[in-house]
């Protein structure tokens, strides 16, 4: 009889810690969640305001949709990627639509930093060091001074050139920066959490972007907790309710 109470007391002291971790890292995990899907909700609100931004610099105004704003800027950027003399006014033609389009210098470049994930990396490079003889008007004499072979042809017609003495090969390592760029889809207008549009509204000329998320919205976890996410905030005229 005592052995079966100790081992009842003992599954009741395991069930009781088990459910102690649980009470401890579920709600964690779940914060992390809120916080993802936050996270989230800015990147696309942020991505559409980019989008209508580029819109308007092609076309002089924002456009009622967002979907059509979407598409001719990624389509400016392939025309782009094809061509890099498509630029000033051009005459796009998209599903079955033409629009007059006024395209600045640097439009990619800009395209790929803003609609990007700047990264970093480390190359190998192998470079090669040539000793060479010069004249030196400082010291009014022969000097040696040390380049890269890849500048020498412009030191080889200098008048100051005198003699190539030694080359030399040198690995060395180069942190390269770099954007790893995306195109946006139509995902980027729907709430990663909801899945309803984002509101886009022109209020007085400036353009809003907000949440769809009226209430608090709820969803389920593990039966007895719950994903609660509020809404996500707003961007007016460029400026994010997030950051205030």
């Amino acid at each position: 009889m005592n052995k079966k109470l100790n081992d009842l007391i003992e599954l009741i002291i395991v069930l009781g810690l088990i459910f102690i971790l649980f009470a401890i890292y579920v709600p964690v995990s779940i914060w992390e969640e809120e916080d993802q899907y936050e996270n989230i909700s800015h990147f696309r609100m942020n991505t559409i305001y980019n989008i209508q931004e580029f819109y308007k610099n092609l076309t002089g105004d924002y456009a009622t949709d967002g979907l059509w704003a979407m598409n001719v800027v990624n389509a400016v950027r392939d025309s782009l990627t094809a061509d890099s003399t498509y630029l000033d006014k051009q005459l796009l033609g998209l599903h079955r639509n033409k629009i007059n389009l006024n395209i600045a210098k640097g439009f990619d470049v800009e395209f790929d930093t803003t609609f990007g994930f700047q990264k970093f990396r480390k190359d190998t490079i192998m470079d090669t060091t040539v000793k060479i003889l010069t004249f030196s008007e400082q010291l009014s004499r022969n000097d040696t001074v040390y380049i890269q072979k890849k500048n020498l042809s412009e030191m080889l017609s200098s008048e100051k050139f005198r003699n190539i003495l030694s080359e030399e090969s040198v690995k060395r390592v180069e942190s390269i920066d770099y954007y790893d760029t995306y195109m946006p889809d139509t995902s980027m207008f729907y709430c990663p959490l909801t899945s309803q549009p984002y509101s886009i509204e022109f209020i007085e000329d400036k353009l809003r972007i907000e949440s769809p998320i009226e209430d608090i919205y709820k969803k389920p976890r593990f039966l007895i907790f719950s994903l609660k996410a509020q809404n996500h905030g707003y961007i007016e005229d460029g400026i994010l309710s997030w950051s205030k």
